[in-house]
Parts: C-alpha cells; sequence; structure tokens
C-alpha cells in the first residue's frame, strides 16, 4: 500500500488498487475499530468513550508498528462518533456520502464530513463532545494537508479516475 497512490493505508488508497472489495473491508474496519473502543469504554469502564475516542482515534493516525504513519481518521472517526452519538454518525455519513458522489473527491468529502461532527454535536446540544470532536476534525484536517494542498492546485485525484 505504501508504494500505491498516496501511500496511505486507508480506504481509498487501497480503492487505487482495483480491489472495490479490499477497499470497502478498509472502510468497515476502521469504522469498527473506533466504534468497539468506544462502546466497550461507555460500557464496561463507566463512561470513559471520550477518552477512548481520542486514543483510538490517536492510535489509528499514529501507530507505532506502522513507524507512526497511519491513516488520515475519516473512517475511524465515523465510529468513533457513532458510538458516542449516533444522530451525529448519521450526519456525518450523509455528508460524506453526498460530497463524494457530488464531487467524486475523497478528500474533501472526508474533510467536509469531520467539520460537520462539533458542529453536529453542538446542534444536537452534545456540548460535551464539541471539543473532543473539533480536536479529532482539525487532526483529520492536518492529516490531508497535502490534499488541500492539491486541491488547491486543482490537482486532486477523483474516485473513479486514474491519477495523471
Amino acid at each position: 500500500m505504501r508504494q500505491i497512490g498516496s501511500g496511505n493505508i486507508g480506504a481509498t488508497n487501497v480503492l487505487r488498487t482495483g480491489r472495490k472489495g479490499l477497499a470497502a473491508a478498509t472502510l468497515l474496519l476502521d469504522a469498527a475499530k473506533g466504534f468497539v473502543a468506544v462502546w466497550i469504554a461507555e460500557r464496561y469502564l463507566g463512561g470513559t468513550g471520550v477518552v477512548a475516542a481520542a486514543a483510538v482515534f490517536l492510535g489509528h493516525l499514529y501507530p507505532v508498528w506502522l513507524r507512526f504513519r497511519g491513516g488520515k481518521g475519516v473512517a475511524t472517526l465515523l465510529g468513533v462518533v457513532l458510538a458516542l452519538h449516533w444522530p451525529i454518525a448519521l450526519v456525518y455519513a450523509v455528508v460524506w456520502i453526498a460530497m463524494l458522489a457530488l464531487l467524486r473527491i475523497s478528500s474533501l468529502a472526508g474533510m467536509t464530513a469531520a467539520v460537520t461532527a462539533p458542529l453536529s454535536a453542538a446542534f444536537f446540544g452534545r456540548f460535551d463532545l464539541v471539543l473532543l470532536l473539533l480536536a479529532l476534525a482539525l487532526l483529520v484536517l492536518w492529516k490531508h494537508r497535502a490534499n488541500v494542498d492539491r486541491l488547491i492546485s486543482g490537482t486532486e485525484p477523483r474516485v473513479g479516475r486514474k491519477r495523471g
């Protein structure tokens, strides 16, 4: 995976291999990782879901076993918000899918969805989650900084098209 496309381990880069099923599995497993960590913490560790959310997300972005070069966090953040407050996850997913369908730019869809998380938390009155989700959204934006440069220069690839 490190030799293909962006060199990232995420679902979008897996999709560039042409293996749609593997890309879907990557997305689902990354989301499940975020969900399960937070769900276990909430259920069995006395409401420590926010701590688990930060830990699983940072562990995804900067895993020790991959020399701190992990994913960009979009799917993992979906799993985290699903476990913390499912309506936020619903908004997140709808925005992600809609942006991807409209623009066919995976990075822009993911960044937009991430930014909706703290906004949705505030909208739903979950002010206890706003700062955490704002921090995680900022990390998603940070991990996408090369994508932002390509978006600005007009060279960011679209899903379904070969890289030029």
